[in-house]
C-alpha cells in the first residue's frame, strides 16, 4: 500500500507517524509513506525531510495521475476535502479524512455519491480515532453483553480554550471554510465517540453563542439529546474554558462509566463505579477480555484507528468507519445548529435536501450579528 499525505500542517504529522508504526506490524502487507503534497513547496519538503518520505510537491492532479497513490491521507483545511477525495476516488485511490470529513449533510451526500462512481473499489473513511482506543471498545462490547444494564444518562462536555489569535488563521471560525465552530471543528470528537456508544440518537434541542471570540460562527454551544433507547445525554461545546478537559460520563443501571483526557485517552483516563451489588462491572472492566484488540497501549489515537482500517482496506473490505457512520455524527451536529437558531426541536431525519442546513451548517444565519458589525472590543474575554 502507497501512501500520500496531502497538507502538511500539524495533524500531517499525527499521519505520518501512524502510517509508519503500520509497517511494523503484521497482516497488513507492505504499508510504505511514500508521498506528501502540500501548497507550500517549502513545507512538503521539509516534511518529507522530516518523516523520511521519497516523493513531495505541490499537485495533487499530478499526483494521482501518476498512479502511485493507493491510499490518500487528506489533512487540509475542511472546504477542501469534498473535491481533493472526489479527485482521489475517482483515481482508484482510497482516502482517509480527518475531521470533518466534510462542511455539510450536502456534501457528506455528494461524498457518498464519489464513493459508490470511484474507481477500483476505492473506499472511503473518516478520522475518529477516539472510537479506537481500548476503553471506548471494552465499553461498547460491555453494553452490548448486558454486563453494564441499559444505558440511560450520560454527559459529554468539550470544554477547550482558543485565544483570540487562534482564529487569526483565515478559514477558522467560518461556516463556509471551517463548518461551524467548536460543535464541528472540536466537539465533534467527544460526541462522535457518545454517539458510537449510546447508538442512533432521535431528538436534540439545544442553544448556542457567540460570547467573546470575534468569529461569525458560535464560540459555544450546549445541546440536549435523546437516543433511541430513550437514554438521555448533555452535550456542551466550548472554546472559552480555561481549564481544559475532554469528558464523558455514562450512567447505566449497573455503573457509572467515566472518561476524562484532554486530546487523546489510555486506560488510566476512564473510572468505573459500580451501582450498589454490581462490583462485577469492576471484576469485567479491569480483566479486558479484548486485550487482543489493544493497539498503541490501548491509547486513542490515530494508530488505533488505521490498524483496523488498514486491515480493510488489504482484505477489500469496508473500513470500520463508512460514509453513514461520518453521516450519523454530522447530522447530529447539523441538527444541533437547526436547534438553537431557529429554537425548534429537530428529530433525526428531519433536516431534508430543501432544508437551508442540509446545504449549511450556518443554515438561516446564526441569531446574532455579522462578526463586521461587532465592536472589537467585543472579541476579547
Amino acid at each position: 500500500m502507497k501512501v500520500s499525505i496531502l497538507g502538511a500542517g500539524a495533524i500531517a504529522h499525527a499521519h505520518a507517524d501512524a502510517v509508519r508504526a503500520l509497517a511494523a506490524l503484521e497482516g497488513l502487507g507492505d504499508v510504505e509513506l511514500t508521498g506528501v503534497v502540500d501548497v507550500d513547496a517549502a513545507r512538503a519538503e521539509q516534511f518529507a525531510a522530516q518523516h523520511g518520505i521519497a516523493h513531495h510537491g505541490t499537485d495533487l492532479a499530478a499526483l494521482l495521475a501518476a498512479g502511485e497513490v493507493d491510499v490518500l491521507h487528506i489533512c487540509t483545511p475542511p472546504s477542501l476535502h469534498l473535491e481533493q477525495a472526489r479527485a482521489a476516488l475517482a483515481a482508484g485511490a482510497h482516502v482517509v479524512v480527518e475531521k470533518p470529513a466534510v462542511l455539510s449533510l450536502a456534501e457528506i451526500d455528494a461524498l457518498a455519491e464519489a464513493e459508490r462512481a470511484g474507481a477500483d473499489g476505492a473506499r472511503f473513511t473518516q478520522i475518529v480515532q477516539h472510537r479506537f482506543g481500548a476503553g471506548a471498545l471494552r465499553l461498547r462490547r460491555l453494553l452490548a453483553d448486558g454486563t453494564l444494564g441499559r444505558p440511560l444518562v450520560a454527559t459529554c462536555d468539550t470544554m477547550w480554550f482558543r485565544p483570540p489569535e487562534y482564529f487569526e488563521v483565515p478559514w477558522r471560525g467560518r461556516f463556509d471554510t471551517e463548518g461551524g465552530g467548536p460543535t464541528m471543528g472540536h466537539g465533534i470528537h467527544q460526541f462522535d465517540l457518545l454517539v458510537s456508544v449510546l447508538g442512533e440518537w432521535t431528538e436534540v434541542r439545544a442553544m448556542a453563542g457567540r460570547l467573546a471570540r470575534h468569529v461569525d460562527t458560535e464560540d459555544v454551544s450546549m445541546a440536549m439529546v435523546r437516543f433511541s433507547s430513550g437514554a438521555m445525554a448533555s452535550i456542551t461545546n466550548s472554546l472559552l474554558s480555561p481549564r481544559q478537559t475532554s469528558s464523558l460520563r455514562f450512567d447505566t443501571e449497573r455503573a457509572t462509566v467515566e472518561l476524562e483526557h484532554l486530546y487523546g485517552y489510555d486506560d488510566d483516563s476512564w473510572r468505573v463505579t459500580p451501582a450498589p451489588g454490581a462490583d462485577d462491572v469492576v471484576t469485567a472492566w479491569t480483566a479486558d477480555v479484548a486485550a487482543g484488540e489493544r493497539v498503541d497501549d490501548g491509547r486513542s489515537g490515530h494508530l488505533a484507528q488505521l490498524v483496523p482500517t488498514y486491515r480493510a482496506l488489504v482484505a477489500g473490505e469496508a473500513p470500520p468507519i463508512t460514509v453513514d457512520d461520518a453521516r450519523g455524527t454530522l447530522e447530529l451536529a447539523a441538527a444541533i445548529y437547526r436547534s438553537a437558531f431557529t429554537g425548534e426541536t429537530v428529530s433525526r431525519g428531519q433536516i431534508s435536501t430543501d432544508d437551508s442546513f442540509y446545504a449549511s451548517m450556518g443554515g438561516t444565519g446564526a441569531p446574532w450579528p455579522p462578526v463586521k458589525d461587532v465592536p472589537a472590543q467585543e472579541a476579547t474575554p
